[in-house]
């Protein structure tokens, strides 16, 4: 430990992310990248200068609050997501007006019907990784931290285009899917913003920054589909 023990108090790593209000995670990122200064115990656990963490807390004041502490997990949007699709609330289609007002047609679940149980479990730890690296881009302070979090997304979203494509399931079909999951994901930051009465430039920037990157993780997933379907097709002409 650094011999300044008896002016400096040290912080352990609990403590010093909720401090700062960002997760363990971001913290070990921040202190790996030498943003903040640390050491490890020959415990191996990680111990943070409070004079350090509260100097970059006071950097950060004027940013909205990170978004665990608004309460947005994982956990909680992949729920979200689950109720959405379990409803499977389309846009009406042509034609469902003459079967009377408000009704809705609910097209069959092709995608997910085309998959084992052992493909949903897969698809569904996919579906968390993409939401996990959705929210640290969200609440990234730098480029290079916000970079790698949508790189992160970046592959997950290639990476299922890929496997759709090889179970034979169709661009169509693996796209009502993917698409199906932008809305609850975009109502949910909404929900979280107005009960936690976020101010409505931060919600604006929020939404603007989440809708962007599903529209290129959407590119990405779109690409990757058809790379597969190609490679497919070309196994098949041998």
């Amino acid at each position: 430990m650094p011999g300044d023990t008896t002016r400096e108090e040290w912080v352990a790593l609990g403590p010093a992310s909720r401090l700062l209000g960002v997760d363990p995670d971001t913290l070990r990122r921040w202190a790996d990248r030498g943003r903040i200064e640390t050491f490890t115990t020959p415990g191996g656990h990680r111990r943070f200068r409070r004079s350090a963490l509260e100097t970059l807390a006071s950097r950060h004041s004027g940013r909205r609050p990170p978004l665990a502490r608004l309460g947005a997990t994982t956990d909680r949007f992949s729920a979200a997501c689950r109720r959405s699709y379990a409803a499977a609330r389309p846009p009406t289609v042509p034609g469902a007006a003459r079967r009377g007002s408000g009704s809705q047609v609910r097209p069959p679940v092709v995608a997910q019907a085309a998959m084992g149980p052992q493909d949903i479990e897969v698809f569904r730890h996919d579906g968390r990784q993409l939401l996990g690296a959705l929210l640290r881009y969200l609440d990234a302070v730098d480029g290079p931290e916000r970079d790698e979090a949508e790189g992160e997304a970046s592959r997950v979203a290639g990476q299922f285009g890929t496997r759709i494509a090889k179970a034979g399931i169709s661009l169509g079909d693996g796209l009502m899917r993917f698409v199906s999951a932008r809305r609850p994901i975009l109502e949910e930051l909404s929900s979280l913003a107005r009960r936690r009465s976020l101010d409505v430039r931060d919600l604006g920037a929020l939404y603007d920054a989440a809708s962007t990157l599903l529209d290129r993780l959407l590119l990405r997933f779109v690409e990757s589909h058809q790379a597969a379907d190609r490679g497919r097709a070309s196994e098949v002409d041998r």
